[in-house]
């Protein structure tokens, strides 16, 4: 029990009254979640909102005025759990931090309007910009990249680019409303743009190279387009009147708190397992699925399946993101969920996701001639412009639960291994320590083990990290608002927040790792099925 927990709820209350909290929202991919923290970091409140991309004209998006309203809706979430839990209203606070979904192109005119529909990471359309950038800069940009979009869109002639005064991310979208500030942490920048980890902003040198190409075609230098860049720490504005009607129209939230850095989900995910601090590593796990590792040294080449991003410090980091994770199986979950129902049943959904996930464990170790890919959309470590889910298997095969469960989880890592091979293998990159979090790790003791047998890395997971990013842009604000002179977020983080945390590690089963990489082998050999699947429906 952390010590915000021990204490009685008149004395969170009297905290939360005094505004001796921090708040953290992020905007998820199917999620956002805001959480208050007290004095000591921990989590005192909890609010969400549900909600879901649309695949519009072939791109997937989300409109700003679900932006508004789910940010609306989330903040009368966690203000209801606070008058529940502690009997007052959520009045002030001393520290702000939003974080959402990194990457993506959001692109506004001279008077800030929204130029065209905001394109969300998830698009993979941007493969000729994508190669065309990597081969100029000779550093991976990948299909999500917010560069990438704008030279498509470049590249497609579209009429807005004449028009085009900022582009932004999402995190950077909100924080510019609340704050008036347009200003990034050097994390989510990454994901724009690529960091100079020497000087801590955009790398000079492609910007210039960047400008020459796009001359005449965009109105403006690129470093006028991006916002400016600020490291973990680094005070980013106040929320204003009018940022704190919008997040609270009735009134109640009031202006003055002190903002963090905007940053993106996988910044917020390595403060959540603390794991910013060199050969340290952490694996999240949603819709879509990626690692993080903190390198000691650069890359030995350019690798298109590697990401090379920052921590909210703004270290260097290898990235492997996979744009599709949980989502197929949350949809087989579904089914049984279905069919529990037609048979009169009526089960608990985290009942079902727990007896399906336990069930794979005693699943073939080689997923037993059945074959699953988990594409919902295009994934471009497998060279796939657009997704299709399969689940084939071979005569002979068994098709019991536990093998179809431990494939379909399987297919959930698959394309993160081909990455973390390339670090380890080609690249001799080694890990000290590597955590897990997200929904696919909430089963104690399932998706933790497979990990570690994927990467054939001992794998954490702790109870700090359960509240996700939310919890960890939260930590980044009280970062800003507590941190001493000099010093460092891995310091921070290891003496004021994850001091005497409890974690659970799961060590790597040698029979898993034979049985992941056989499963890899036939995996990878299957791969033009699901071509032939996405040239042929």
């Amino acid at each position: 029990m952390s010590e915000t927990e021990a204490r009685p709820a008149a004395g969170i209350r009297t905290t939360i009254d005094d505004g001796r909290t921090a708040i953290g929202i992020e905007l998820g991919s199917t999620r956002i979640k805001a959480v208050l923290t007290g004095p000591d970091h921990a989590a005192i409140a909890v609010g969400t909102h549900d909600w879901e991309n649309q695949f519009v004209d072939r791109t997937w998006t989300y409109s700003l005025d679900a932006v508004w309203a789910g940010l609306r809706d989330c903040f009368a979430s966690l203000a209801e759990d606070v008058r529940r839990k502690y009997g007052t209203e959520l009045r002030t606070t001393g520290a702000l931090g939003v974080s959402a979904m990194m990457h993506g192109y959001l692109a506004f005119d001279a008077d800030g309007e929204l130029l065209t529909p905001f394109r969300t990471w998830r698009n993979t359309n941007t493969g000729d910009a994508s190669e065309a950038l990597s081969e100029l800069f000779g550093h991976n940009i990948p299909h999500r990249w917010s560069i990438a979009h704008l030279y498509q869109a470049v590249l497609n002639g579209e009429e807005h680019i004449a028009r085009l005064s900022t582009i932004n991310t999402l995190a950077g979208y909100v924080h510019w409303q609340l704050t008036g500030e347009r200003v990034l942490g050097v994390g989510d920048a990454s994901g724009m743009f690529p960091i100079d980890v020497a000087t801590g902003g955009y790398d000079t040198r492609m910007l210039a190279q960047f400008d020459e190409l796009a001359a005449g075609r965009v109105p403006r230098k690129l470093a006028e387009l991006l916002p400016a860049v600020l490291p973990a720490g680094e005070p980013a504005g106040t929320l204003t009147e009018a940022g704190a009607r919008l997040l609270d129209p009735s009134g109640v939230l009031q202006p003055g708190a002190a903002l963090c850095p905007p940053e993106g989900d996988a910044g917020t995910g390595m403060v959540a397992t603390n794991s910013v601090a060199r050969r340290t590593g952490n694996v999240s796990a949603g819709t879509s699925i990626f690692a993080m590792i903190v390198l000691e040294n650069e890359l030995s080449r350019v690798h298109p399946e590697i990401d090379l991003v920052t921590t909210p410090a703004g270290d260097l980091v290898a990235m492997v993101h996979c744009n599709n994770g949980a989502s197929e199986l949350n949809s087989w979950a579904g089914l049984f969920a279905e069919f529990t129902t037609a048979l009169g049943v009526d089960v608990d959904t985290n009942k079902i996701f727990e007896t399906l996930f336990r069930a794979a464990l005693s699943g073939a170790p080689d997923g037993g001639g059945l074959m699953a890919f988990n594409n919902l959309s295009g994934e471009p470590i497998t060279k796939l412009h657009e997704g299709r889910p399969l689940f084939f298997r071979v005569p002979g095969s068994s098709l019991d639960l536990a093998t179809f469960m431990r494939t379909q989880l399987y297919a959930a890592l698959a394309t993160l291994r081909i990455g973390m091979d390339v670090l380890q293998k080609e690249e001799s990159v080694k890990l000290d320590r590597m955590f897990a979090h997200g929904g696919l790790f909430k089963t104690e003791g399932v998706a933790q083990n497979l990990l570690a047998a994927a990467i054939n890395t001992p794998v954490s997971v702790g109870d700090l990290a359960a509240e996700g990013g939310a919890w960890g842009i939260a930590v980044l604000a009280g970062f800003v608002r507590d941190r001493q002179p000099g010093q460092s977020l891995d310091d921070f983080l290891t003496s004021a927040v994850f001091a005497g945390a409890q974690l659970d590690t799961a060590e790597p089963d040698p029979a898993d790792v034979a049985g992941f990489t056989a499963f890899m082998q036939r995996y990878v050999a299957a791969l033009p099925v699901q071509q032939a699947a996405v040239d042929n429906s």
